[in-house]
């Protein structure tokens, strides 16, 4: 079936790598990155996602809102096969090491391997492709997440970072755990959850990656075994996350939640409306954003310096960007006695760099840095494939990336700072220890 399949070829002469894609027949985008490496991995995914609950089925014209947290139960519901066994079993004695999760827009089943790639490919293939609810999975699937929530709002840093999507967003479906909550998965029923399947797991919705010392012909032929009896005639998905109009302002200035913690955590969230329509002009954010958060926050800066001299905070110092096509959002996280106070001592130091202007020898110093990191992905197969996979799920090109960081200028660093981290976009998030 897939041998008369004319694949396109993308290629980057001066990083020396290339792959290829090819459009199955039933209707799934098959990224083979071809790599002479001990390891061999694959990621089968799909665009869908913790806030894509309320969307239209096929033949409706009305919108149906599912639990929160459904995305998620689905992928765990995956794995258990209509003959009681297990994909994660079958994994194992292939001797590879197979995982799955779900994030805010998608869902990705993967594997590794340093053998019997073939075998775990079709695994794969075929697991994701077969779907089997009953009322008596899904209760048994219900006790289990159940208990996976509790883990999670037992961990203070995870509760911070919810109370800090809380804060920055009023109506938005990212503020709500990705697991859901006890009540909402409680409403999950086997019907819900094949709704959920048909409208996102079609395979013109998803996408598999290979990356790895791999031969074409036989990854296409088992997916000419594995999906060759399915057409993907549907419609697009109709699916929509937030539809109400998202204020720019935050929700919330400020979150504090008590928990067993030996010290303050904080997490401190700039809200971001300002997101590209385009997906080339949404990735020359991100890693312009990534640039900037580097020479403002890096442990080799001022602002750095200037926090931990001063004892106000732990050593640890982290940020993050994050951008998709209908949210964004910065955030800045660490340990604090005060955590109000770094927080003013930020602004404070924003607006006097506002003033000054950046250093265009940190600029320099920083984009290094990022194009240095980017070149050392390619040297392993499951970086090479979850990126590019990253990469095609937000209309991106994986190979056109270094040439992005390389033509980014100073001037255009320093006006997005000058448009970035207003005072009225922020949420300050806080984990405090409990009241004696």
């Amino acid at each position: 079936m897939t041998n008369n399949l004319t694949p396109i070829r993308y290629t980057n002469n001066t990083l020396g790598e290339c792959y290829s894609k090819y459009t199955h027949p039933s209707g799934l985008d098959i990224y083979i990155f071809k790599k002479k490496m001990s390891s061999s991995y694959a990621i089968f995914g799909t665009k869908y996602g913790s806030v894509h609950n309320i969307f239209k089925p096929d033949g409706s014209d009305e919108f149906i809102s599912v639990p929160d947290g459904i995305a998620h139960f689905l992928e765990h519901k995956l794995f258990a096969a209509e003959d009681g066994s297990d994909a994660f079993e079958r994994f194992s004695e292939y001797g590879a090491d197979a995982n799955a999760y779900t994030s805010f827009n998608k869902t990705c089943y993967l594997f590794s391997c340093t053998k019997n790639f073939e075998k775990s490919l079709r695994e794969l293939l075929t697991f994701v492709t077969h779907p089997h609810f009953t009322d008596e999975n899904v209760a048994s699937e219900q006790g289990i997440i159940g208990e996976e929530i509790s883990m999670y709002d037992d961990s203070p840093y995870d509760r911070c970072f919810y109370g800090m999507l809380e804060g920055l967003y009023h109506y938005h479906s990212i503020r709500r755990n990705i697991c859901g909550s006890r009540e909402s998965i409680s409403k999950i029923t086997p019907s819900l959850l094949y709704s959920c399947y048909d409208a996102f797991y079609r395979l013109s919705n998803m996408v598999l990656v290979i990356c790895g010392d791999v031969d074409e012909k036989s990854c296409l032929d088992i997916a000419d075994e594995c999906l060759g009896n399915i057409t993907d005639s549907r419609n697009p998905v109709t699916a929509k996350s937030c539809k109400k109009n998202e204020p720019s302002s935050v929700c919330k200035s400020y979150v504090e939640q008590h928990m067993q913690v030996a010290k303050p955590i904080f997490k401190i969230g700039f809200k971001d409306t300002d997101i590209p329509g385009d997906p080339v002009a949404r990735q020359r954010k991100d890693i312009s954003m990534a640039i900037l958060n580097d020479m403002i926050f890096s442990d080799s800066g001022r602002l750095y310096n200037i926090l931990v001299d001063g004892d106000m905070i732990s050593p640890n110092l982290a940020t993050d960007y994050t951008v998709s096509d209908d949210f964004a959002f910065m955030s800045v996280s660490g340990e604090a006695d005060d955590p109000r106070a770094v927080l003013t001592r930020i602004t404070e130091f924003i607006d006097t760099l506002k003033d000054s202007g950046l250093c265009k020898d940190d600029f320099l110093r920083c984009k290094r840095v990022i194009y240095a990191d980017a070149i050392r992905s390619f040297d392993s197969t499951d970086l090479i494939a979850n990126n590019l996979f990253e990469f095609v799920c937000d209309g991106n090109e994986l190979l056109s990336y270094t040439d992005i960081i390389e033509s980014i200028t100073f001037e255009e660093i320093c006006e997005l700072f000058q448009k970035s981290f207003d005072t009225d976009s922020i949420t300050l998030s806080v984990v405090l220890p409990v009241e004696k």
